[in-house]
């Protein structure tokens, strides 16, 4: 018999079922045999359809019976409220950036970039290899594969100018991901109840990490250039901060990237107020127009602590990233790491080491450089002729993002649930910021799914600012 017979079966019984009582005993095999002309086998597939789909189940020996209906009482979980307390994080929900959305909208508010912008083939062959070798059988170093951490060190090396020593690969530590480093940072070097200065837009997940580990923040006003060394400098002075997270390279949200007179600036303050300048260079591989020079890399005498991600470039499934630390920092770092998640997985990190040491590995970058500026571009025009009225402060020279500022007056939030329900998912500014909205901000990715509907998104959100 084909599955036709086994469907008419099917239906027949759950028609029975739906005027039978709970727990009524299902006619026997044998009899629906004869009743549907069919064979033994075709009668049990239709049962385990049905017992399949919870509404019949099956008691050896006794029969099978109609599924009595569970009414599922209320979950009561109010004992959680006393228990819990008050919550002690702005970040207790989701990022906007984390949602996942219906296949057929417009998802601008994902951080990462498409899968046709990542090296998949690399990818696949690096983890067949990890998973081949001895790495799939032992435990990692705790500060990582040092042939991984020598990467690192060398990438930072290559960019030091003569007569700067440049962190030696012990200074690496290897990291399941940037966002558990920012953690174990602002744990160790900073410390809860202590203030930390914080560019203002900023990295939603740096926020987040510096309020779990319950540092102070104190908001930085940052703009395309950077924020203003003058005020760094008074803000170490006034509120005898240890550290200053920032990102000089391809900012999110905003893409703003700093020049190199205010870096050295802001060397220069760290060092004279005996602080650390936390370097978040996020975007290092997703350069277009520009590429990155990390201050990192004039860096002697280990004010700087700095964090590169592979996430991004490499493969999300890939979380490794690491941080550059020297002296009693790095140690400090390293003991937070290891009581938190003990080590990397080396299959992980033996991947991700084969991938960026394929030749194939610059010849990506090459195309990703090119592929990143046709969907940046495109979407900039789609915003000129179809938003007019959205204003974009600076045309990153890298990253994925577009930092866009709605008309004045605009309710962001309605304005996003707005677009939302007419298929266009974009991230409200508002997570960026560690105070007050210095104004109606949204982030839009230019790195995500879907590019050639870019023009249907700017329309989405014309009409949806039109219509205020």
């Amino acid at each position: 018999m084909n599955d036709d017979s086994t469907s008419r079966i099917v239906t027949g019984l759950r028609a029975w079922i739906g005027d039978a009582r709970p727990d009524a005993r299902l006619p026997s095999n044998r009899a629906l045999v004869a009743e549907y002309g069919a064979s033994p086998v075709t009668v049990q597939k239709a049962m385990r359809q049905l017992i399949g789909l919870g509404l019949v189940e099956s008691r050896p020996g006794v029969g099978t019976f109609v599924r009595a209906v569970r009414t599922a009482a209320p979950v009561d979980h109010g004992w959680q409220t006393a228990a819990l307390g008050a919550a002690q994080v702005r970040g207790s929900t989701l990022s906007s950036t984390q949602r996942s959305v219906a296949p057929d909208a417009i998802g601008l508010h994902m951080g990462y970039p498409s899968r046709d912008l990542l090296p998949e083939r690399l990818v696949r062959q690096a983890l067949a290899r990890a998973a081949r070798s001895d790495v799939a059988l032992r435990r990692a170093p705790a500060a990582g594969l040092p042939e991984l951490q020598a990467w690192f060190a060398a990438e930072l090396a290559s960019a030091a100018p003569a007569g700067v020593t440049p962190a030696a690969p012990r200074d690496t530590l290897v990291l399941s991901g940037s966002q558990s480093g920012l953690s174990s940072i602002f744990r160790a070097v900073v410390g809860p109840g202590q203030p930390l200065l914080i560019e203002s837009p900023s990295y939603w997940g740096a926020i987040l990490a510096a309020d779990q580990a319950g540092v102070t923040l104190v908001p930085l006003p940052s703009g395309p250039d950077g924020p203003d060394p003058v005020d760094v400098d008074r803000a170490l002075a006034r509120t005898g901060a240890r550290a200053f997270y920032a990102q000089p390279t391809f900012a999110n949200p905003t893409g703003g990237r700093w020049p190199a007179e205010t870096g050295l600036a802001v060397l220069e303050s760290v060092r004279r107020h005996g602080a650390f300048l936390i370097e978040d260079d996020w975007a290092h591989d997703l350069a277009i127009d520009a590429d990155p020079h990390p201050l990192a890399a004039l860096d002697t005498d280990g004010h700087v602590i700095y964090l590169r991600s592979l996430t991004k470039s490499v493969s999300p499934a890939l979380r490794v990233a690491a941080v550059i630390a020297r002296g009693p920092a790095r140690d400090r770092i390293l003991a937070d790491r290891a009581a938190e998640s003990m080590y990397v997985s080396g299959i992980l990190q033996a991947a991700a080491l084969d991938v960026v040491t394929q030749p194939g590995w610059r010849t990506h970058l090459r195309g990703l450089r090119e592929q990143l500026r046709a969907r940046r571009d495109l979407l900039l025009a789609s915003l000129r002729d179809h938003a007019p009225t959205v204003h974009v402060e600076t045309v990153p020279a890298g990253g994925l993002n577009l930092w866009l500022r709605l008309p004045d007056g605009s309710d962001v939030p309605e304005i996003v649930r707005d677009c939302e329900s007419r298929g266009l998912i974009i991230a409200p500014g508002t997570e960026w910021f560690p105070a007050e909205p210095s104004g109606p901000y949204v982030r839009a990715n230019y790195g995500g799914e879907d590019p050639e509907r870019f023009p249907e998104a700017a329309a989405i959100l014309g009409r949806v600012l039109a219509a205020r």
